[in-house]
């Protein structure tokens, strides 16, 4: 009898450090399972079951514009570091291609909330997913999750990313997006050459009705004061004049020679009365070329100014409809063109999710906060101890 009871005694010491060790092991066993274990099982399911093949759709394209002349000393610096008009073009287009406006136009064409709502595509990866939030500001969200652009400032090549649940949807809303891009960058190019053209015609037309005013002013004015051109028309004066006084001195010298030679000749009274008569024609035809009034001398500062006038304008209209043939011809070539690189592919496999990896390193993140959980509670018991 006392044998058994000492073996029982040893029985339950011994059952009672076994319980002491196995404690700690147990409870380490218990944070394994849920930091570990249970995570990485559910990894599995998730990756090697339920979520969804995603297919990436991969473009490249480029923003060109022809080199332009430089104009100054700063164009030429610009130029020469390659900072041109076409990169801020190529931000442009990236902008468009995230958002709001071109969600809409793809959805409008290719139905992408349906696309992205299908029942084969899991919960998580699925919209609304689990949220249920259905609005256009949900969708946004969701689209800037499954379209994304890079861009490389060196090469000035943009890498356009489209992710769909199946390989043919991200073929289409690639190549969709990549003409929405070329849309607006020939529309880019369509309001520059109208804005171009545009200034240009309202310049020859402002020139034209100035030329008009200014011709119809020199008209009027001729027509008004009987005259054509002061100075032309004063030589002739002037070419008369002369004439006259010639015929004045002749008369004068006859006149001087009968009162000398036959002081009573009859025809004395006459040729005395044709010297009057030429004199007062000198001085007629003299003031109406040098006259303070009505000449052609007080007519020709007005005459001139309006010719003056009449010329700059014509010479304005010249130089405008230069700049509008310029405008034209600038027009006619392109000034801005996007070019495809690579086309969007049609992938042939899933690229994501990357189930392998991922069950790794939900497993690797387990055996971290194992570890970390783990030696917590060894400190723990140690100051309790």
């Amino acid at each position: 009898m006392e044998t058994n009871v000492a073996e029982l005694s040893q029985v339950n010491q011994s059952a009672a450090a076994t319980s002491w060790w196995l404690a700690p092991l147990k409870q380490l066993n218990r944070v394994f399972v849920f930091a570990v274990l249970i995570p990485t099982f559910l990894a599995i399911l998730y990756f090697g079951v339920v979520a969804s093949d995603v297919y990436i759709s991969e473009s490249r394209f480029v923003i060109k514009n022809p080199q332009r002349q430089a104009q100054s000393t700063i164009g030429a610096l610009l130029q020469s570091t390659g900072f041109t008009r076409a990169q801020d073009d190529t931000y442009s287009v990236h902008d468009y291609v995230l958002s709001r406006d071109a969600l809409h136009e793809l959805d409008r064409q290719l139905d992408v909330k349906k696309a992205f709502s299908s029942d084969r595509i899991d919960v998580f990866n699925r919209f609304p997913g689990v949220s249920w939030d259905d609005s256009f500001e949900a969708l946004y969200k969701h689209y800037r999750k499954h379209v994304t652009v890079d861009y490389d400032t060196v090469s000035s090549i943009s890498v356009l990313y489209v992710r769909a649940y199946t390989a043919e949807d991200a073929r289409r809303f690639n190549d969709l997006l990549l003409q929405m891009g070329e849309r607006l960058v020939n529309n880019l190019n369509n309001r520059s050459r109208q804005d171009l053209i545009g200034t240009a015609q309202k310049e020859v037309r402002e020139a034209e009705e100035r030329a008009k005013t200014a011709s119809l002013a020199l008209s009027g004015y001729r027509n008004r004061q009987s005259l054509f051109d002061p100075e032309r028309q004063a030589g002739l004066e002037l070419q008369s004049v002369a004439k006259i006084k010639e015929e004045l001195r002749g008369a004068e010298t006859e006149l001087a020679q009968l009162r000398q030679v036959s002081p009573s000749n009859p025809q004395i009274p006459v040729i005395r009365a044709r010297v009057e008569s030429l004199r007062l024609a000198v001085a007629a035809e003299t003031a109406q070329v040098t006259g303070t009034k009505g000449s052609f001398t007080t007519k020709a500062s007005e005459y001139d100014r309006l010719v003056l006038e009449k010329t700059f304008a014509e010479r304005q209209l010249a130089t405008s409809l230069a700049a509008l043939e310029t405008a034209r011809n600038e027009a006619q070539r392109k000034q801005l063109y996007l070019e495809r690189l690579v086309q969007p592919n049609l992938p042939d496999k899933a690229e994501e999710p990357k189930r392998t990896r991922s069950i790794l390193v939900v497993f690797a993140l387990g055996m971290i906060l194992w570890g970390v959980v783990s030696l917590v509670l060894a400190s723990v018991r140690e100051h309790t101890d």
